[in-house]
């Protein structure tokens, strides 16, 4: 991390886990968990009939509600879709997109992009998610896969816009596996995604940029991914749905590292 050039965001996934009634009732016990005095950005992703209850249960907090995924068009015949401005108006600051569960429901790179531009016109922060197989790892060809993606994803974005997304590299193999990269196997890509910011975007958007690590970071392994210079903090799975392991992580993140 380098809190002197960008933001430290934790940032909870929650999938499609707990009720509104049980959202209610997390909150409660996480904001009589959170650290006093400074911390990191921290942001929770819930699941779109959860997002009222979270908003209401937050609102004197600085704990951001986000949304898990949003739809490429503002209005329209979409039955079960939900619009980036209606999520605004719900009251959520993020949204993330292209996760990988997400694409193997058949969201293409495309349709990333083209949520990304809905999400940035309404307002909304997006968290873009990338990550290989492990098949892909095996092959040597992460870097290359990466870069696609990154590039797919961020078609068409002014450089002026570059600084409110957030990219989250999650590598497959080590989302819900109990696997996790090493730090040295996820500071590597965190690099190199900034890296791939740096040739498009220029050197002050790269240094600004935030950049996350996903897949099974939780309260026994952040503080070493998190003392990585290129990892800005953490989208988190099942380690979000406990409030204790989750404020580990929070504190974890407020290391006196940058």
């Amino acid at each position: 991390m380098n809190r002197k050039y960008r933001k430290t965001l934790i940032a909870g996934n929650w999938k499609m886990n707990k009720t509104p009634t049980q959202t209610k009732a997390f909150m409660t016990e996480l904001k009589s968990l959170l650290p006093k005095g400074r911390w990191c950005d921290i942001a929770l992703c819930v699941p779109a009939v959860c997002i009222p209850a979270a908003v209401r249960a937050m609102r004197e907090t600085r704990v951001a509600i986000g949304a898990e995924n949003c739809n490429a068009h503002t209005s329209g015949a979409y039955t079960g879709e939900i619009a980036a401005d209606m999520l605004v108006d719900a009251g959520c600051k993020y949204v993330i997109l292209g996760h990988s569960e997400r694409r193997a429901m058949g969201e293409t790179d495309a349709d990333v992009n083209a949520k990304l531009h809905t999400a940035l016109d309404a307002g909304l922060i997006p968290i873009v998610c990338c990550g290989e197989t492990l098949a892909q790892r095996e092959s040597g060809v992460t870097e290359e896969w990466i870069t696609m993606q990154i590039k797919l994803a961020l078609a068409g974005v002014p450089e002026e816009k570059i600084r409110r997304i957030v990219i989250a590299y999650e590598p497959i193999w080590a989302i819900g596996t109990g696997e996790t990269a090493t730090p040295e196997q996820a500071e590597e890509v965190c690099q190199h995604i900034r890296t791939i910011i740096r040739k498009r975007f220029g050197s002050k958007n790269a240094r600004a940029m935030t950049i996350l690590y996903g897949g099974s970071m939780n309260e026994k392994n952040a503080f070493e991914l998190l003392a990585q210079p290129d990892i800005d903090g953490g989208l988190i799975g099942g380690a979000s749905l406990v409030p204790e392991k989750f404020v580990r992580i929070i504190e974890d993140a407020n290391q006196p590292v940058g």
